[in-house]
């Protein structure tokens, strides 16, 4: 048995020479097929019933990230920098699924934007921009490098993460600049980098919801504990 994998696609909204376009990074794809679990790309839509009905299909959903930022009046802030904004298509679709996939205790698995998308959907909140809001932080964006291990994070003893990687302390890679500020309410907290910088969050009601800030699918091939992040998500598909 391979479990189907719901994957949110980017979305560039297309000008008066471009066409609107859904597309996605094939990392995402390579990590589900090759960690046993069958991809598939699910279209941006603004219909509850169609994404009902995709949820029906599915044995769990993959949160990818994302190089534009969610709209912080999804977490009731003003936009105090100059980042771009995601679109409104995917924005809208990602809340949608998020929220359904919740109620339904359908896993759900965020990656960087990903898991911010997770917080936010839940009722959490987020930094805006790490280095502006977090001085002495860590530099958490790190461009081209991101698919290299960067820093440790610390993994809270107890979690559903310690009881997938069985170690404290792990290092990962790192390309974001916004992290998780509030936790929302039915998640806690699972790793943090060693400026305090939150780097997962899981939920701590029934239903398996995972969230980690660095990108495991740069690393599963050559890193056990990634390969078993992922692993532990696909076989909670095909049990639930």
């Amino acid at each position: 048995m391979r479990p189907i994998i719901g994957i949110t696609p980017d979305f560039n909204p297309g000008d008066d020479k471009t066409e609107p376009t859904c597309f996605l990074r094939s990392r995402y794809i390579s990590v589900i097929e090759e960690c046993g679990g069958v991809p598939l790309i699910l279209p941006l839509n603004n219909s509850n019933e169609l994404i009902s009905f995709m949820l029906d299909k599915v044995d769990g959903v993959m949160l990818t990230g994302s190089g534009p930022d969610i709209d912080p009046a999804l977490y009731g802030e003003e936009k105090r920098f100059d980042f771009k904004v995601m679109s409104r298509e995917r924005t809208a679709f990602e809340l949608s699924i998020a929220r359904m996939a919740m109620e339904r205790e359908k896993p759900i698995f965020g990656i960087c934007g990903g898991m911010q998308m997770l917080n936010v959907a839940a009722g959490g909140s987020l930094y805006q921009d790490i280095a502006s809001e977090l001085p002495g932080s860590l530099t958490h964006q790190r461009g081209a490098a991101g698919d290299l291990p960067t820093h440790p994070i610390a993994i809270r003893t107890g979690s559903l993460l310690f009881r997938i990687a069985e170690k404290k302390e792990v290092i990962v890679n790192s390309s974001h600049h916004q992290c998780v500020k509030n936790v929302a309410s039915g998640f806690m907290v699972n790793a943090t980098s060693p400026d305090g910088v939150i780097e997962g969050i899981e939920s701590i009601r029934k239903g398996f919801s995972l969230g980690l800030q660095w990108h495991p699918e740069y690393l599963f091939r050559n890193d056990p504990i990634n390969r078993r992040i992922i692993e532990a998500f696909l076989r909670q598909c095909l049990s639930d």
